[in-house]
């Protein structure tokens, strides 16, 4: 449960005794953060749940905690006991940020399997035309079409832009029927596609940014990222489980 890190940011609510306005403790800890040049901008900074403590949501979801001070910075969880039971803010924190830059991905930019017949939630894959564990599933995207799932692609080359991953998916992505294109490069076949302005190298970074390093990566609705293969059924309970 990482009980050190739940020590840690109790520790600095207590040296956080005195109170300072919410502007001037956003100001304090973006210069506390300016010094660590840090690689990932900040996106936000607000009070967390925990008095004392405050929730620094960089670029991509992930989270920090700051002192309102702005003399300590804590990266790890922050747990609420609730009804007797560990609740993971950060997890549920850095969640709502994946969901909503993948739930912002227009539909247009993907590779759509849609379910088969009441669309009860989708799935966001980033993948890779010369995955083989991407290929595996891809083989059961219709069993998941018909639990009510529709699959969403997006690009993410692993071997980086300029690979042969990142040429296949540029020649998906800008063929006229897409999903066909996707089907015949899976399977192996060639396709010809004129070159064009595509999300390739758009999506391979939004990708970096929430943390995938490898394919597939599958992203439910409610933000939280399977990273690898799992069977359809397993992944259909985890999609329609999502809050």
């Amino acid at each position: 449960m990482r009980l050190t890190q739940i020590f840690a940011a109790a520790a600095i609510a207590l040296v956080s005794t005195f109170a300072v306005a919410d502007d001037a403790a956003e100001k304090t800890i973006r210069k506390s953060l300016e010094s660590l040049q840090l690689e990932t901008p900040v996106e936000s900074i607000s009070a967390s749940p925990m008095a004392g403590l405050y929730e620094v949501k960089l670029k991509g979801s992930r989270v920090l905690y700051a002192s309102a001070d702005g003399q300590y910075i804590v990266q790890g969880y922050l747990f609420q006991l609730k009804d007797g039971k560990p609740v993971n803010l950060t997890e549920k924190a850095e969640r709502l940020g994946v969901s909503k830059l993948i739930n912002a991905i227009p539909v247009a930019e993907t590779v759509v399997y849609p379910a088969i017949g009441e669309t009860k939630t989708h799935i966001t894959v980033f993948t890779d035309t010369t995955c083989p564990y991407c290929h595996k599933l891809h083989a059961e995207v219709p069993e998941l079409n018909k639990m009510g799932v529709e699959v969403r692609y997006v690009a993410f080359p692993r071997q980086g832009l300029g690979s042969a991953g990142d040429k296949q998916l540029q020649a998906v992505w800008c063929s006229a029927d897409k999903k066909g294109a996707m089907d015949k490069m899976v399977d192996g076949k060639d396709i010809k596609a004129a070159a064009c302005a595509n999300p390739v190298s758009k999506q391979f970074a939004l990708g970096q940014s929430i943390g995938v390093n490898g394919t597939p990566a599958i992203v439910l609705a409610d933000g939280q990222v399977i990273p690898g293969y799992q069977p359809a059924p397993q992944i259909a309970k985890l999609a329609l489980g999502a809050k």
